[in-house]
C-alpha cells in the first residue's frame, strides 16, 4: 500500500512540493515520501487511540477532502510538523504542504478503495497496513456500526457479523475481502 500512497503523493506532489520554492529541489522526494508515511502512520495511531469511528466516517461520503474531517485535520498537523522537523520548512510553507497534500491523497485513497472498477487499492490492504496486521477487532466494530448501510447485513438481523460474512461467501464465492470491501462500495 505505500507504493501506491507515494505514488498518489507524487501525483499531487507537482505542484505543492516540486514546485515550491520553499523546498530545495533535493528534497523534494523525500518530501514526497514523508506525506505518504504520515498518512500511514497517522492512520495507524487514529485505529490506536480508538477513534475506528472517524475512519469509518472518512470512508462514507466525499468528506476525505474536507479539511474540517477530524483525520485529515490530525494528519495534516501530523506532516506539517514533520516537515519542520525534519526538512527545516518554517511553519507556513510546512502548513501549506501538507494542508494541499494530504486532503487530495486521503480523497484519492478513498476514492480508490470505494471504486469496484479500481483494483489499485483494497481495502484489505488499507484496513492491514493501518492495523498493523494485528487486532482488527475495533476495525470490525466499525464495519458492524456501519455495514447495514452498505449492504452487508446478508440475514437481516440488524448487525454485521461473521455470520453476515459467512452468508456472502456463500453467495457471492468471494473471499473476506470482496466480503470487506462492499462496505467501501467495491
Amino acid at each position: 500500500m505505500f507504493e501506491q500512497l507515494t505514488q498518489l503523493a507524487q501525483q499531487f506532489g507537482v505542484d505543492a512540493v516540486v514546485k515550491n520554492d520553499a523546498i530545495p529541489n533535493e528534497q523534494n522526494e523525500a518530501v514526497i515520501n514523508e506525506a505518504s508515511s504520515s498518512i500511514v502512520t497517522g492512520l495507524q495511531k487514529v485505529v490506536a487511540e480508538g477513534n475506528i469511528s472517524q475512519l469509518g466516517e472518512l470512508f462514507q461520503g466525499n468528506n476525505a477532502q474536507d479539511k474540517s474531517n477530524p483525520i485529515v485535520q490530525k494528519l495534516t498537523e501530523q506532516l506539517t510538523g514533520n516537515l519542520g522537523e525534519k526538512f527545516g520548512l518554517n511553519s507556513v510553507a510546512a502548513s501549506e504542504v501538507a494542508a494541499t497534500l494530504i486532503p487530495k491523497i486521503l480523497n484519492a485513497l478513498v476514492s480508490k478503495a470505494k471504486d469496484p472498477n479500481d483494483s489499485s487499492f483494497e481495502i484489505s490492504d488499507i484496513i492491514g497496513a493501518i492495523s498493523g496486521n494485528g487486532t482488527n477487532a475495533g476495525i470490525m466494530d466499525t464495519i458492524s456500526k456501519y455495514g447495514g448501510q452498505f449492504g452487508l447485513d446478508q440475514n437481516a438481523d440488524g448487525k454485521v457479523d461473521v455470520a453476515d460474512a459467512m452468508e456472502a461467501l456463500k453467495k457471492n464465492g468471494g473471499g473476506l475481502g470482496d466480503s470487506l470491501g462492499s462496505l467501501f462500495g467495491k
